[in-house]
């Protein structure tokens, strides 16, 4: 496999972390060290004193990784809101040579790097800098993770259009069932037109609660 990956949604709530998860328990399951990193994580609950990042503890128990959280995640956020717009709310800002320092020192303890990021593509991370450009600084290929249903197709294809802009590689799109629902026309058809139309491979279906991701991964390899 390439040094890693960078996984980004169509939108907020579409299981980014989920499929993160499983995809880092997969490769851990086939004996790959996994490092995984969330550069910023927002919605933070408060426990003792201290926010707690619950997407990045969820991505160090898939992959098995016991790096300091400061790396895994240097910036922690109490406002579920886009980084750039939190850091300013609590007094912050987000250094973006501190995240890429993170990721060097984690990429050169793990064979494989998992980066997930937060909300679409181009929520803005810094005050000038959105996901875009820190997917593109750190090099990775970009996995594009999409809800199912009616929206979906436009959403998908503005992502990767965006990508493509850049030059950034597209590692391909996971379709992914984060709610539990009865499979209409829209979620039957849409894989297939998404697929065709900007000619990025749909690499997984992942079905409401699927635990196992062997499948994806094989995809990826």
């Amino acid at each position: 496999m390439k040094k890693g990956i960078f996984i980004t949604g169509t939108d907020t709530g579409v299981g980014k972390t989920y499929v993160g998860a499983g995809i880092a328990a997969a490769l851990r399951a086939q004996g790959i060290d996994v490092g995984v990193m969330k550069p910023a994580e927002t919605g933070c609950s408060t426990q003792r004193g201290s926010l707690v990042p619950r997407d990045a503890q969820l991505l160090m128990k898939a992959a098995g990784a016991y790096d300091p959280l400061d790396l895994v995640v240097p910036y922690r956020f109490r406002d579920p809101l886009a980084p750039a717009v939190a850091a300013e709310l609590a007094g912050k800002n987000i250094a973006f040579k501190k995240i890429l320092a993170a990721f060097r020192m984690l990429s050169e303890q793990h064979g494989f790097m998992l980066v997930e990021g937060a909300g679409g593509i181009l929520v803005p991370l810094t005050g000038r800098s959105s996901y875009l450009d820190l997917a593109a600084s750190l090099a990775l290929p970009v996995l594009v993770v999409a809800r199912p249903g009616l929206g979906t197709i436009n959403h998908t294809l503005l992502t990767i259009a965006v990508l493509r802009a850049r030059k950034i590689t597209i590692a391909g799109i996971v379709i992914n069932h984060c709610r539990k629902g009865k499979t209409g026309l829209s979620e039957r058809t849409n894989p297939a037109v998404i697929e065709r139309i900007s000619r990025v491979p749909v690499i997984g279906i992942v079905r409401h609660r699927q635990k196992d991701l062997e499948n994806l991964v094989r995809s990826l390899q």
